[in-house]
């Protein structure tokens, strides 16, 4: 079988709660040459994963920009898609898994949203 786009993540059910953690690496452009540039092409962060229950690794392209969330800001995938990368050895091949997502973005949560209406409604009052 074979998954040309890899595979979809519904993200509440695969990561559960999802913490902002840090940037880990960025990935450069190389030119026709060979030669690494210095334009970057993808950015790869670290996030903590309550469903997991470990730290995961999510590339985002450079065009959603650089992240710079509050530690431990909970976020949220847009558009998360697992695949793989094989490499081949002497016994078979070596598979990794990796994430991508189309952005990071902060979690829009309804409860603090809903208090802070009330808030302001005890203000005007």
């Amino acid at each position: 079988m074979r998954l040309a786009e890899g595979i979809v993540i519904e993200n509440e059910k695969t990561f559960g709660v999802l913490k902002f953690s840090a940037l880990r690496r960025e990935i450069k452009v190389v030119n026709e040459e060979g030669v690494v540039t210095e334009e970057v092409r993808e950015r790869t962060y670290d996030l903590k994963s309550k469903g997991q229950g470990r730290m995961i690794q999510v590339s985002i392209p450079v065009k959603a920009g650089n992240k710079k969330f509050d530690y431990n800001a909970e976020v949220e995938l847009v558009n998360p898609v697992a695949d793989t990368v094989a490499t081949a050895t002497f016994q078979g091949a070596d598979v990794d898994w990796y994430i991508k997502a189309d952005d990071i973005v902060l979690k829009k949560l309804e409860n603090s949203r809903k208090s802070e209406i009330k808030q302001n409604q005890n203000k005007n009052d």
